[in-house]
């Protein structure tokens, strides 16, 4: 299974109220401001949809980002934001599993030492936003490029909010579409001219495969919230996406086992009958909402809800608590809980499960019936005074954060991540 993991930014934009003295309005952004973003994900399981649902989903990815925003003016900020992810997967390493050590047993639950090992991905995500005069809406444009060494994508974006009814009210809406492209890695046996004089089973192993004639992907969003406050204490939130995509849904490498085909293998490695094959269109419907309650001065009570449909035949609940505990001015802890629970799509198959009469199949657990926790902790510093200082940037904030994450399948992960804020003086 092949995972790439991306830190994002979000930033907060203060809105400021008019002033009777209209000689002065308050910029947006102050001054410049640079965050360095850093992560670690690790995981472990034994369903990998590479090795047709049954082999090693180890993995690692380390990922760093640097991210700038600059105020053009009063009104408008420009921010960019560039990163790099690396990643070691034993799960990926099997699209070749006889690439590599010749001495390893070719086996789903050990990896090879192949290039299909280990892969960088880079991201590069420009964004520009203009504040209205009264700050009373905004308008934002972002573009979005990555590249890894199987895949292409190509981004764009923008959004409006607006606040009235003295700003306690905020609707927003957004659009981004993604032309993205495959450059598809099929499992090594299912390649031309593959033949292995290891290869055992009963007859003749030769898959009835066609490669794809289509390698495009594309991807179309619409967002919309709306947000309010509801008292001195209480904060809500509601908000809709609706995704629509089309072209190649399918991942290239992910092999399949049919129930009714002749099994062979090379030493204790079972090759495909074929890859994933799922339909070229795919439409995602998520919504949910927010709510916060301040407590007192140290505690506030975050929830969130999420109910996704799909017409692959997967519904999925989410439902997470954070309860941020001010310890002091400068430190504010983070313990959070997660709960997430999904149905199957309709095309999901155990190995040696689906047919060859059917249309459409995979062994991609991520697209099984299952549940899963995540429990988390985090802690923060934040120095409105920046005091600490590197060169000529202060330190402003200092986010440190730990989840840990567990899936019914077997499936268990870890993220540790720390992300800091430094403003120019």
């Amino acid at each position: 299974m092949k995972f790439t993991i991306t830190i994002g930014l979000v930033l907060t934009i203060t809105l400021a109220f008019s002033q009777e003295d209209t000689s002065y309005k308050k910029r947006v952004l102050e001054s410049a401001e640079i965050d360095l973003l850093f992560s670690y994900y690790g995981q472990d399981g034994q369903n990998a949809a590479v090795t047709g649902g049954s082999g090693t989903e180890e993995l690692t990815d380390a990922t760093s980002a640097l991210v700038v925003s600059i105020p053009l003016n009063d009104d408008d900020v420009l921010t960019a934001d560039v990163g790099i992810s690396a990643y070691t997967s034993a799960s990926s390493s099997n699209i070749n599993p006889l690439d590599g050590d010749v001495n390893r047993t070719v086996s789903p639950f050990s990896a090879s030492s192949g290039a299909s090992q280990q892969d960088v991905l880079v991201h590069f995500n420009p964004s520009y936003a203009h504040s209205s005069e009264n700050r009373n809406s905004m308008i934002t444009a972002n573009a979005y490029v990555s590249s890894e060494y199987d895949y292409f994508s190509l981004g764009f974006g923008g959004g409006y909010s607006r606040s009235f009814n003295e700003k306690n009210t905020e609707v927003s809406f957004s659009g981004k579409v993604y032309f993205d492209k495959w450059n598809p890695q099929y499992p090594i046996e299912l390649r031309d001219g593959f033949f292995d004089s290891r290869t055992v089973g009963n007859g003749i192993y030769a898959p009835d495969f066609n490669a794809f004639s289509d390698v495009q992907r594309n991807s179309y969003s619409l967002s919309l919230g709306l947000s309010q406050i509801l008292g001195k204490r209480w904060q809500g939130a509601i908000f809709m996406d609706a995704v629509v995509q089309n072209g190649l849904l399918s991942t290239p490498f992910q092999r399949v086992y049919f129930g009714d085909s002749n099994d062979f293998f090379i030493e204790d490695f079972q090759l495909a009958d074929d890859v994933e094959r799922l339909p070229n269109s795919r439409f995602k419907l998520p919504m949910g909402g927010r709510l916060n309650y301040y407590l007192n001065d140290t505690f506030i009570l975050r929830s969130y809800y999420r109910f996704y449909y799909d017409d692959w035949g997967i519904t999925a609940h989410t439902a997470s608590l954070e309860v941020p505990i001010k310890l002091s001015d400068a430190f504010t802890l983070y313990p959070n809980y997660r709960f997430f629970k999904q149905s199957a799509a309709d095309y999901f198959y155990e190995k040696d499960v689906a047919l060859t009469s059917h249309s459409f199949y995979t062994s991609d657990y991520d697209l099984s019936k299952y549940y899963a926790h995540q429990y988390g902790l985090g802690i923060r510093y934040k120095d409105i005074f920046t005091k600490a200082k590197i060169l000529s940037f202060g330190l402003k904030a200092l986010d440190l954060r730990i989840n840990n994450y567990s899936r019914n399948d077997g499936l268990h992960a870890f993220i540790v991540s720390l992300g800091t804020t430094f403003v120019a003086n």
